[in-house]
């Protein structure tokens, strides 16, 4: 059985789509802390109503980040134990967290990681591509000249690149791939450990016509083999 101390902060790895994608450990921890912090509480509750999980339930997102980080650091100081959750997946990976870690280890509060799911690693071990060598992006620019800048950048590093990427703009992302990385083999996974999970393996060009023939939904997940 886990051990909750007073004044920790636990970082909790949550499923990224399967609710059965959780770990014995992470479900202690969230029986029993006395709050639980994540980005969407509605989001949240699905899970924590699945194992039904009634805790206090507070907004930690990245519009009120600095003001929730003071109110959670007030928590901590009065004793109490909190765990850090995302929508999905291990947090702070593309989500908010870094600068309440950054502050609970600057005022001395213990931080404890609680390991399970993630996006991007559920899909490098699925594409066949490099593993013992891989660049973590997380999102490029919107801005088409900057994001065009940063994919010419990568170019110099032969590894497996790993871009996060949204459904509004993931035909213009695919597109610029196809223009600077147009011979390189992609990999690019949607609804990840779901009914609906799709993980396609080609060039930019004909995955982005693939997609193109689609409803183009959630979040996406792009592997570029450059070696």
């Amino acid at each position: 059985m886990e051990t909750i101390t007073p004044s920790t902060l636990y970082i909790v790895s949550t499923p990224i789509g399967n609710l059965m994608d959780i770990t014995l450990r992470a479900l202690e921890v969230l029986k029993n802390v006395d709050v639980i912090a994540c980005e969407d509480t509605r989001h949240s509750l699905k899970l924590l109503n699945h194992y039904e999980i009634k805790k206090h339930l507070i907004s930690y997102h990245s519009y009120n980040e600095k003001n929730s980080t003071n109110g959670i650091i007030k928590l901590l100081a009065e004793g109490k134990s909190l765990a850090l959750i995302s929508d999905g997946g291990t947090p702070c990976i593309s989500d908010p967290g870094y600068l309440l870690i950054k502050e609970c280890i600057k005022e001395g509060f213990k931080v404890v990681p609680i390991p399970g799911a993630s996006g991007f690693l559920t899909l490098l071990v699925a594409s066949g591509f490099r593993t013992d060598s891989f660049y973590f992006h997380g999102f490029l620019s919107p801005k088409e000249g900057r994001r065009k800048k940063q994919l010419e950048e990568m170019k110099l590093a032969e590894t497996t690149h790993i871009i996060y990427e949204s459904p509004y703009r993931i035909l213009k992302l695919l597109q610029n791939i196809d223009e600077i990385f147009c011979e390189k083999l992609i990999c690019t996974g949607k609804e990840l450990t779901k009914i609906n999970e799709n993980i396609l393996i080609s060039n930019a060009k004909e995955i982005k016509e693939k997609i193109e023939k689609e409803k183009i939904l959630g979040e996406f997940i792009i592997l570029i083999a450059n070696y």
